[in-house]
């Protein structure tokens, strides 16, 4: 086995508050594609949507002024009913059971983590899972938007159905925010998994962290500042990675 993978599982087995930090490449092994790779959906033509930016389709821009847009592309291409927790969503789940992972902060909204079985997930970009109305605030289930037969989906009381995710222009959720941040700070170890840390402000969480061991896991390098004695870069598959370490145990 690659000795940085083992080293890896030593300090997962030496440390007693674990934090996750993930982004897309967590749920890519899962058939969720991501978002600016080759493959991602803001490189995928279709000509339905070719004649407008990736971001503005995801924005609070699109929803207001132009709904039935948004509603196509979100029904097209953000279900992920359908996906599997991986091994890596599998193998967070059984540290947090070990009481060893004390929070996962995700910028995923596809519910994974929780599917898997990880019940301390602070989502800072919301989740598919989760729908309200935009006037009078009455909560939706994951497929109210989905199998709704309008194109615009609307509550009984006329107001639009939109999804719980944090679309472009709009503020991450606070209370995410902030125990994400105090997850972080109170951590031994600070894993990083499938993610480019270009997305701001929520890449900027990882300089909360003050204890012994960073480690990241990505299959593009990051040239993130990593201490060479207590830090590790991973650049595998994380599914593949957190698999391997698994049957170690």
């Amino acid at each position: 086995m690659d000795q940085k993978w083992m080293t890896l599982k030593q300090w997962i087995d030496e440390s007693k508050k674990i934090v996750f930090f993930g982004g897309a490449g967590v749920s890519t092994e899962s058939g969720v594609p991501d978002f600016r790779s080759k493959d991602g959906l803001y490189n995928q033509h279709d000509v339905r949507f070719d004649q407008y930016q990736p971001e503005y389709l995801l924005s609070h821009s699109c929803l207001v002024d132009e709904p039935k847009v948004f509603f196509e592309f979100y029904r097209q291409k953000m279900d992920a009913r359908n996906a599997e927790p991986n091994a890596a969503h599998r193998y967070l789940a059984r540290l947090e059971d070990e009481g060893k992972l004390i929070g996962i902060v995700t910028q995923n909204i596809d519910g994974l983590h929780q599917r898997a079985g990880s019940r301390k997930v602070f989502e800072i970009h919301g989740s598919t899972q989760r729908n309200f109305c935009m006037r009078c605030h009455k909560r939706y289930p994951e497929n109210a938007i989905y199998d709704s037969k309008e194109a615009i989906p609307h509550c009984d009381c006329g107001g639009i159905i939109r999804p719980e995710v944090t679309l472009y222009e709009e503020s991450l959720p606070d209370e995410a925010v902030m125990q994400s941040i105090q997850a972080i700070r109170n951590a031994d170890m600070l894993i990083i998994g499938g993610t480019s840390l270009t997305v701001y402000p929520a890449a900027s969480y990882v300089h909360y962290f003050r204890g012994k061991h960073l480690v990241i896991i990505n299959k593009a390098r990051l040239y993130y500042r990593l201490d060479p004695e207590n830090d590790l870069e991973i650049n595998d598959p994380i599914g593949e990675v957190f698999a391997a370490i698994s049957d170690m145990s």
